[in-house]
C-alpha cells in the first residue's frame, strides 16, 4: 500500500502554526505522514492569513504555482485552509480550478471526512460553517518533535473587539473560550513528551473566560504555572484594553511566567485610536506601561503599529513617534495598513498614498533600532538565564563537526531575545549543554537582532540569585 504524504505551507500568525499542529495530527489519524519537499506530496494544503494584504497576495501566490504540479501530477489533493479560505469560501475555486477543497477556520476536525468524500467522489469540497464551541478533536496534542522544546497552545478562538480594521471576528468568529481542564492536560501531555516552555494563544487572552463564566486569565496562568517539569510560560496577545492588576501582579508573583508582554498599541494619536475602535487612550496605555515596569522592572515590552490608518496626518503620527521614543519598546511590529474587506475602515475617507505610508513605516523602523541598539547595549556583560533550543541555525557543518565546546547554541532569555552561544571548555564539563535545559550566558557581544555569549554555567531550573549581575530582556 503507497504511504500519502502531506506538505503544508503556513502563513500568517502563531495561531495559524498552531492550527498548521493541529491539521497535521487530523492528517496522521488517516495514515498520511508529513513531506518537507512540496513536490513529493500527495496532498498539499496551504493554511492561509487575511489579516493584511500582503500574507494574502502570498497565498494565492503558492497556489498558482501548484496548478503546473497537479497537471504533471493529476492525483494530487490541494486544499486550502485558514482565514482566507474562510473570508473567500467558494470564490477560491472558481478563481482556481486545481483547487479540490476550501477548509475555513472552524473546520479542521472534518478534514479527514472531506478527503474520504473526495477521494470516493471526485467532488470540490468548500466548507466555511461556523459553530459557537470549539471543537476539541483536532485539539489533542502530537507527541512533540524531537528535541522540541517549545509548543503552541491555543486557549481561545475569536474576537469580540471589532477594531475597525480587522478581519478577525469576520473569519475566526466570536470569542469562544477552551475550557480551562482541557487546557491543562494538553499541556502536560506536551510537558511529558519533552516540551519546556509554552505560549499560549488567543486574540485576546486577557478576555480568556468572561464570556463563559470560567475561570479569569490569571487564575489560568497560575494552573498553568504550577504544571510539573513546565520551565516557562509565556503569552500573546494581550489587548490593552483588559490588562488587569491581577495580570499585571502576575508577573512579579509567578515563577514560570517569562518577563515579556507582547503589547499591541496600533498608535500613539487618541483621535486615530478611536477611529480604530481601540477603547484606550494614549495616556491609559502608558499608565499600563508605567504599571508594568513598577511591578516587574526588567519586563521587555513589545508591541504593534500600523501606519497609514486612514484619516492620520502627519501629527498623529508624530504622535506615535513620541509614544515610540517615551516608552522604549524592545521591539516592534510595524506595518503598513491596508484594506481589508469586511472591515470598516475599508470605507473610511482620508486614505493615505503608498509612498506616505512607506515613508512613515521606515521611519518607525529607524526610530526602533536606536531604541533596541541602546537597550541590547545595556545588556553587555550582563547573565541571562536562557532556554536551549538547539543548535544555531547559523552553525556550519565544520563547526558541527569540532569538539563539542565550539558548538554554536541558540536559545531565548525570559524577554524572548534571541541568545546564540557557545560551551566553553570550563562549563558543562560533565555532561554538555542539553536541550531543553536552562544555561547562563555571559553576554558578550550584541546585535539588531540577538545578543552573542558564552555559557557560564549549565544548571537545568538554576535560576539567578539574589544579587546576581543580570539584566532580563
Amino acid at each position: 500500500m503507497k504511504i500519502k504524504k502531506f506538505y503544508i505551507n503556513t502563513i500568517g500568525c502563531q495561531m495559524n502554526v498552531y492550527d498548521s499542529e493541529q491539521i497535521a495530527e487530523c492528517l496522521r489519524r488517516i495514515g498520511f505522514v508529513m513531506e518537507t519537499r512540496v513536490e513529493k506530496a500527495d496532498l498539499v494544503i496551504v493554511n492561509t492569513c487575511s489579516i493584511r494584504e500582503k500574507a494574502e497576495q502570498k497565498a494565492f501566490s503558492f497556489l498558482g504555482r501548484l496548478a503546473k504540479m497537479k497537471r504533471e501530477k493529476p492525483h494530487l489533493m490541494v486544499g486550502v485552509c485558514g482565514c482566507v479560505a474562510q473570508q473567500e469560501g467558494q470564490k477560491i475555486i472558481e478563481r482556481m480550478p486545481h483547487v479540490d477543497f476550501v477548509l475555513g477556520t472552524q473546520a479542521i476536525e472534518r478534514l479527514p471526512a472531506a478527503i474520504e468524500k473526495i477521494e470516493k467522489q471526485g467532488c470540490r469540497i468548500v466548507d466555511v460553517d461556523m459553530t459557537r464551541e470549539i471543537q476539541e478533536t483536532a485539539g489533542m496534542p502530537t507527541p512533540g518533535k524531537a528535541h522540541e522544546v517549545s509548543r503552541f497552545v491555543t486557549i481561545m478562538r475569536g474576537c469580540d473587539n471589532y477594531c475597525t480594521y480587522c478581519v478577525v471576528p469576520y473569519v475566526r468568529g466570536r470569542e469562544t473560550s477552551r475550557d480551562p481542564e482541557r487546557i491543562i492536560n494538553e499541556i502536560k501531555r506536551l510537558v511529558k513528551n519533552g516540551v519546556r516552555e509554552i505560549t499560549l494563544l488567543g486574540q485576546n487572552v486577557n478576555s480568556y473566560g468572561q464570556k463563559q463564566g470560567l475561570c479569569d486569565f490569571p487564575t489560568l496562568l497560575k494552573q498553568i504555572d504550577d504544571v510539573e517539569g513546565l520551565s516557562r510560560l509565556r503569552f500573546t496577545t494581550s489587548h490593552p484594553k483588559d490588562l488587569s492588576d491581577d495580570l499585571i501582579a502576575a508577573f512579579q508573583s509567578m515563577a514560570k511566567l517569562c518577563h515579556h508582554i507582547h503589547l499591541p498599541v496600533q498608535s500613539g494619536s487618541n483621535d486615530i485610536l478611536a477611529r480604530m475602535n481601540r477603547r484606550y487612550t494614549r495616556e491609559k496605555y502608558l499608565e499600563m506601561v508605567v504599571n508594568l515596569r513598577k511591578t516587574c522592572p526588567e519586563i521587555a515590552i513589545t508591541s504593534d503599529i500600523i501606519v497609514g490608518f486612514p484619516g492620520e496626518s502627519r501629527a498623529d503620527f508624530e504622535q506615535t513617534k513620541a509614544l515610540i521614543k517615551q516608552v522604549e519598546f524592545d521591539s516592534l511590529f510595524a506595518f503598513i495598513y491596508s484594506d481589508r474587506p469586511n472591515a470598516p475602515s475599508a470605507r473610511f475617507k482620508g486614505k493615505i498614498t503608498e509612498k506616505e505610508k512607506k515613508e512613515r513605516l521606515q521611519e518607525v523602523f529607524d526610530l526602533q533600532a536606536g531604541i533596541t541598539q541602546k537597550i541590547h547595549a545595556r545588556m553587555k556583560g550582563t547573565l541571562q538565564e536562557v532556554l536551549v533550543e538547539g543548535v544555531s541555525k547559523k552553525e556550519t557543518r565544520e563547526n558541527q563537526e569540532r569538539a563539542l565546546d565550539a558548538v554554536q547554541w541558540t536559545g531565548r532569555t525570559s524577554g524572548n531575545k534571541i541568545v546564540n552561544f557557545i560551551q566553553n571548555s570550563v562549563s558543562c564539563v560533565d555532561t554538555g549543554i542539553q536541550v531543553g535545559e536552562m544555561v547562563r550566558v555571559r553576554i558578550e557581544k550584541t546585535f539588531p537582532h540577538s545578543l552573542w555569549g558564552g555559557v557560564v554555567t549549565c544548571d537545568s531550573g538554576h535560576s539567578l540569585a539574589k544579587g546576581e549581575e543580570s539584566y532580563a530582556a
